[in-house]
């Protein structure tokens, strides 16, 4: 393992994790819980049992399940079957869900993010959809909207990550201004 590579997950999942998925159209449990991590570290072990609970074979080993789930979203023939499989098959949400695709799919997915919500200022409700068609529905609108941002920023993923970091600006500044005054 290159540590310093790891170090660096979002590189690291990006390039390496992508790269073995595209390869051998499956993942192990590692490189998938870095992607879990990435988007949200606390929530690994909820992420863990809710795929051991959705697998229903008692001591089946994660790293078989990350596998099955993987391939099946591998072998998915299009992106809404994709997010389908993760949301009704394995019980993710969207916010994870649509991580894990970003990094899988990098052109056709955005990462669901209430930062990215609030730069937009929408789609805050979408998390609490509870049936899948309207879900992807709003998620298409969604990803539309942060397409249509900054025209001159090229790919999906770096238009992603300007929205994101300019709620963290706007955030920081104001904790600055107002919050951590003496």
């Amino acid at each position: 393992m290159n540590y310093i590579k790891l170090y660096y997950i979002e590189k690291y999942i990006f390039e390496d994790v992508r790269y073995s998925f595209e390869k051998n159209r499956k993942l192990n449990a590692f490189d998938f819980f870095c992607i879990i991590i990435w988007k949200a570290n606390r929530a690994k072990s909820k992420i863990a049992n809710t795929l051991i609970k959705n697998y229903k074979k008692p001591h089946a080993k994660l790293n078989l399940i990350v596998k099955k789930l993987t391939s099946s979203v591998a072998q998915a023939p299009d992106d809404k079957t994709r997010m389908r499989i993760l949301i009704e098959e394995w019980g993710l949400l969207l916010p994870m869900a649509s991580a894990v695709l970003t990094v899988l799919y990098p052109d056709n997915f955005t990462v669901y993010d209430v930062r990215v919500c609030g730069e937009l200022g929408e789609y805050h409700e979408l998390k609490n959809v509870k049936k899948f068609d309207r879900l992807w529905e709003s998620y298409e609108k969604y990803m539309s909207k942060v397409r249509e941002y900054e025209p001159a920023i090229k790919t999906l993923r770096d238009k992603d990550r300007a929205l994101w970091a300019k709620s963290f600006e706007k955030q920081l500044k104001h904790d600055i201004n107002k919050c951590f005054r003496k």
